[in-house]
């Protein structure tokens, strides 16, 4: 019986092994003798969210590298054990069921909207606690007691992308109607149908609102066909490609109209804006971070002086603003809940994280009892001064400015296309 069970072991081994790369856990250093607190999580270094996983990874290993420099946890090392998932989440069931059942981690972690859904009912069912990076409204479904999640999307994960956009667009009387256009995906809808409630909230009348299939390349008819509804104002909702594309499209047909842009997943990467250089001017995003001066947290500049540093080597995105120091803060949070609770036990940190503030090189930060922060904080930012497609003119803070929210807006409101 124990012979079977072995082989059994084995043969599920083998087969993660050709379903996904392993990728080899960070070291611990040399000279420790007490058991490594063990974090476990898949990551996506291949398929279209590598860019994401790349950058977060890094983050992740920075911070592991400084607590094993400063003495561990509870007197124990860190050790990140971590999989590729390939930005499918068909294969998350199974890589985390080996990170529980063959690596024992102590703690999980996670990241990508898909991802961690796929993720979710073993969680569940073995009463882990999961920290996750930049997952959107995952935990409306679910409501377990024992997810977090670092990105400031706050309460209301439908309208996270899409309030400060509208917010913007209804501080301009002109702006009298709308038009949404987005991919057909799971994702896009749910923003879109936040962007109708924004739309309807501030009184714009949609004038166009359609979603184009995945498998769209040629953006141009849809751009033309949003311009015959002469909207004062276009939101988008799109994946990396569909963004370039989508900008593209915008200056092909001369689109005029006050506000273009919204929530462009892409934009945010240093590679997609060395493509577009100067056709962003003036377009509109949300974002999550930028080096705007109201900011600058503590510690957030050290920490992507040596994000930026190793990212080239690591393949990372170049500059590190979207989502990794949201993946450093979320190891942050497990590093004060762990050194104030002197435990591992899942039961114990939750109760710590719903009760306790954390303060993070993105700001302080605390939960509400869905795991997420109260109060959103997504940016709505706009691309000025842009020249050339130099990455390193991002460096500085009069690239992108802040729109919305208005505690942290450093710059007003110019027309995509006067």
């Amino acid at each position: 019986m124990a012979a079977t069970k072995i082989l059994r072991l084995a043969r599920t081994w083998i087969m993660l092994c050709l379903v996904t790369a392993v990728s080899m856990p960070l070291l611990v250093p040399a000279g420790w003798t007490a058991e490594p607190i063990k974090i476990g999580f898949s990551v996506q270094l291949t398929g279209p969210l590598a860019p994401s996983g790349k950058a977060n990874l890094l983050a992740q290993q920075i911070w592991a590298e400084r607590i094993n420099a400063t003495g561990g946890l509870l007197g124990r090392p860190v050790r990140l054990v971590y999989y590729d998932d390939q930005s499918s989440a068909s294969n998350v069931p199974g890589l985390y069921a080996k990170l529980l059942d063959i690596d024992r981690v102590d703690l999980l972690m996670g990241s990508a909207s898909n991802v961690i859904v796929a993720a979710m009912p073993l969680v569940i069912e073995r009463h882990k606690l999961l920290m996750a990076l930049v997952a959107l409204g995952v935990n409306d479904a679910f409501g377990y007691s024992r997810y977090f999640q670092t990105a400031p999307w706050g309460a209301d994960a439908s309208t996270a992308m899409a309030r400060g956009f509208f917010e913007v667009a209804s501080t301009r009387p002109q702006v009298k109607s709308v038009a949404l256009v987005g991919l057909d995906a799971e994702a896009a809808a749910s923003v879109l149908r936040g962007a109708r409630a924004e739309a309807k909230r501030i009184g714009l009348s949609i004038v166009y609102d359609r979603t184009y299939p995945p498998a769209t390349t040629d953006f141009g008819p849809i751009v033309r066909a949003i311009k015959t509804s002469t909207p004062d104002a276009v939101f988008v909702a799109s994946y990396p490609i569909d963004s370039v594309g989508m900008v593209r499209a915008a200056h092909e047909a001369s689109l005029k109209t006050t506000l273009f842009g919204g929530a462009m997943v892409g934009l945010q990467y240093a590679a997609l804006r060395g493509q577009l250089g100067e056709s962003l001017n003036n377009v509109i995003n949300y974002e999550l971070w930028v080096p705007g001066p109201k900011l600058r947290f503590p510690a957030i500049d050290r920490f992507l002086k040596t994000y930026q540093e190793r990212a080239k080597g690591e393949g990372a995105d170049a500059l590190g603003y979207y989502q990794p120091p949201f993946a450093y803060a979320a190891m942050q949070i497990l590093e004060q809940a762990i050194s104030a609770t002197g435990t591992v036990d899942d039961a114990t940190l939750a109760d710590y994280l719903h009760t306790h503030r954390f303060a993070t090189i993105v700001g302080d930060v605390e939960f509400d009892a869905k795991g997420e922060w109260p109060k959103s904080r997504v940016l709505t930012v706009q691309f000025r001064n842009v020249k050339g497609n130099d990455i390193e003119q991002y460096l500085g803070e009069d690239k992108v400015v802040v729109l919305y929210p208005y505690e942290y807006q450093d710059g007003e409101l110019l027309p995509f296309a006067p």
